[in-house]
């Protein structure tokens, strides 16, 4: 009570007389201040226990009303001036650098954030606010867990306010170095290009409280002298640094507060200071450090299929859900994702060259110095997490920037068309091996970093994995004339993986193909043939899903019809061909391969009744994506069973046809096949208790084959339905068209 009624008391007496009692009361304060220094001899006493405190905020109040009453906007009044003259700011820095009293380093950040805030007066172009500016932020931002985290957040989000309203002080405050002592006489008392700056001569009002001034001169003498600028060079102890440091902290709201304070500074960056923040602030190096630190507190023992439950990390809560299943190293996990996904939005939001930096100092240090070893290592753990962190690090990876990296650092800048001899010298052909490495756990974690890799906008990702194999289309046979029925390409009898002995089993297709396909104008094969041909390539004998319901071709129709709609429109910019490149029927055949991946894919498929059951998804999963993509060469390559196939190649159907010739032999070993097939189907549905059958491998294969068939046409179907790409879709029966 008697504290604030001397306030009111001092405002009386200034509103009568503003020139000349405010300052009065205002040198007063300064002077108690002062004294207290040189009179106290209690070094234990906190600082929020004496007066100080009080006395901060008098000074602060006065210099808030001052402005109020000065009659021209823009000038700085006599309490302003003095505050500026006699380098107030910067004795309170040093005070608060040296502790003394305990607790005043936070009273001293108080008042800087309450004065940058409260006094409309710009202020940090001076020379005399600049500078403790500097100093104040060096104490800060360093320590993890300081006492001040709080004060310190305060005072950079002041601070960054400040930089939002003229983006221009930005490039100020990163290239501002801390001018010595020596230098400091002969320096203006402002900036090149301050806002307002300090009046040269004296003014009357300035030179009355003489004794402060003095009594300022004796206190430094008592305290440590003020810090020069670092060693370390421009960018140490700067606002990225204290930020930075503040984004570490253990409480969840200073952090929060920090990242969107840089977030804030990366985004209204202008030009200039877009280059200074790359070239002269440690921005970049010290993000992507702390990546890379959170990155390696990851344990190396993780289960891919614990990280892929962490999918959807936000910055803004990087801890994990609790209503998630708990596992060691989730927290660990957590944290990196959530800082991952700050560094998506730092790229998202920031100036086009800070962005391009940070995305390049992402790649470098984290993609090529830690990642890329751990993918190449012996140690089949290391593969197997590195590969699963890689998967969710693409899943929450959004700009182009950074996605352009992550594009280069796993595919390589060549795009030419591979040769089967080619020895694997890239890490994408290092990655394609591992989707059939030995260890079936390593190959269907690669697998599924290819589908998350499949997903994203970058037209790259695709040309290099398969379009730049199907230009010129090499695959369709030259000079041969068109078939004139579909027996003349797709005969059973004169297939040699399609045995007499298998014919003569009672096996038979499911239905007899039409006698000849229908053609569109544009030359492509009609949906409907291609339609029948993969519902009827399974025979009935191998078929169980009419036993059971909500596993009919109509659920296949509606998902594929979202998923081609999104692929659709993530293309969309590429102006792919809306039809077929014309075969030249002069032009010579050149050997074709399919590429690597393809191979990979084709040779997986090939062995789909021995391999396990979460791999055959991972490996239709994969060639269901692929086959999306609205690309006339890959329609045709994968989904048109009656192209002309240029001699030894093969097609994703015409494999398909020689899985299901083994299929025929194999079912002939197998006693009670079809009761057999269907209690494996009701027990990967979880109708039946899970137990273990003889052929259980070749058993769950059929029923992923039958699957992945009728998953096949309803793709086509989505992608050319019969009457036209926009009209209502309604499934054809299962069966037939």
């Amino acid at each position: 009570m008697l504290s604030r009624l001397g306030a009111l008391l001092q405002e009386a007496v200034a509103a009568r007389e503003p020139s000349i009692d405010l300052l009065g009361a205002f040198v007063e304060h300064w002077k108690g201040i002062t004294h207290y220094y040189i009179e106290s001899t209690d070094e234990n006493t906190p600082a929020k226990k004496t007066d100080i405190p009080w006395r901060l905020k008098q000074m602060l109040d006065i210099l808030v009303y001052e402005e109020r009453q000065q009659a021209a906007a823009g000038e700085a009044g006599p309490c302003l001036e003095y505050l500026l003259q006699h380098k107030i700011l910067e004795t309170l820095c040093t005070l608060g650098k040296a502790e003394y009293p305990p607790g005043m380093r936070q009273q001293v950040l108080q008042f800087f954030s309450r004065v940058l805030a409260q006094v409309q007066h710009p202020l940090l172009h001076y020379l005399s606010v600049h500078r403790p500016v500097q100093k104040l932020l060096q104490l800060g931002g360093t320590v993890p867990g300081s006492l001040t985290e709080k004060e310190e957040v305060q005072f950079t989000t002041v601070l960054c306010s400040k930089i939002q309203q003229d983006p221009d002080l930005l490039t100020y405050i990163l290239e501002g170095k801390i001018v010595s002592r020596k230098k400091a006489s002969r320096e203006p008392s402002a900036l090149p290009r301050e806002a307002a700056s300090v009046k040269d001569k004296e003014h009357p009002h300035s030179k009355a409280p003489d004794r402060a001034s003095c009594g300022t001169r004796a206190l430094t003498t008592q305290l440590p002298a003020e810090t020069q600028e670092p060693d370390g060079g421009p960018g140490e102890g700067s606002l990225i640094t204290s930020l930075i440091g503040l984004c570490k902290s253990k409480k969840s709201r200073v952090a929060l507060k920090a990242q969107e304070n840089l977030l804030l500074l990366v985004s209204v960056a202008s030009p200039a200071a877009a280059t200074c923040l790359v070239q002269s602030s440690p921005c970049c190096p010290a993000i992507v450090e702390h990546l890379c630190r959170l990155y390696r507190s990851v344990p190396t023992f993780l289960d891919p299929a614990d990280i892929a439950t962490l999918e959807g990390i936000s910055w803004r809560l990087p801890s994990a859900p609790s209503d998630e299943a708990s596992f060691p190293g989730k927290e660990a996990l957590a944290a990196f994702l959530g800082w991952f996904d700050y560094c998506d939005h730092l790229v998202t939001e920031a100036h086009p060259v800070v962005a391009d930096a940070l995305a390049k100092a992402v790649a470098e240090k984290l993609f090529m110095e830690i990642l890329q070893p751990q993918l190449l290592h012996v140690s089949e753990q290391s593969v197997l997490t590195s590969t699963a962190l890689l998967t969710a690090i693409l899943r929450q990876l959004r700009p182009a920037a950074l996605l352009r990296e992550a594009v280069a650092f796993l595919l390589g800048p060549d795009q030419q068309a591979a040769a089967p001899e080619d020895s694997p010298r890239t890490l994408c052909s290092h990655l394609i091996g591992h989707c059939d490495h030995l260890s079936d756990e390593i190959s269907v974690a690669t697998l599924r970093l290819f589908e998350e890799l499949l997903q994203k906008p970058h037209e790259q990702i695709i040309r290099s994995l398969i379009l730049c194999n199907l230009e010129g289309r090499p695959y369709v046979a030259r000079g041969s004339p068109e078939p004139e029925s579909y027996e003349d390409t797709l005969d059973l009898e004169e297939d040699p993986y399609f045995t007499d002995g298998f014919l003569d089993s009672g096996f038979q297709p499911s239905t007899k193909p039409p006698p000849a396909p229908a053609t569109n104008s544009d030359g492509r094969t009609a949906v409907t043939e291609i339609v029948n041909s993969f519902l009827c390539l399974v025979p009935e004998e191998a078929k169980t899903s009419a036993f059971l319901e909500e596993t009919g071709y109509d659920t296949y129709v509606h998902d594929a019809y979202g998923l081609f709609q999104e692929c659709s429109s993530r293309v969309a910019p590429w102006g792919w061909p809306q039809s077929l490149t014309p075969l030249d029927p002069h032009e010579p055949e050149r050997p074709f391969f399919e590429g690597h991946f393809l191979q990979m894919l084709f040779d997986r498929m090939s062995r789909i009744l021995e391999q396990p059951y979460s791999l055959n998804l991972q490996v239709t999963s994969v060639l269901s994506r692929l086959a999306l993509f609205p690309h006339p060469h890959i329609h045709e390559y994968l989904l048109d069973p009656y192209i002309n196939l240029a001699p030894g190649c093969r097609s994703l159907f015409s494999v398909l046809v020689r899985v299901i010739g083994d299929l025929m032999q194999r079912i002939q070993r197998v006693p009670q096949f079809p009761g057999k097939l269907l209690l494996v189907r009701k027990q990967l549905m979880g109708q039946v208790p899970g137990e273990q059958l003889d052929h259980q491998t070749l058993l769950q294969g059929v029923v992923v084959l039958e699957e992945f068939c009728k998953e096949l046409a309803a793709i086509a179907f989505v992608k050319f339905p019969p009457h036209g790409p926009h009209v209502h879709l309604s499934p054809p029966s299962e069966g037939h068209v």
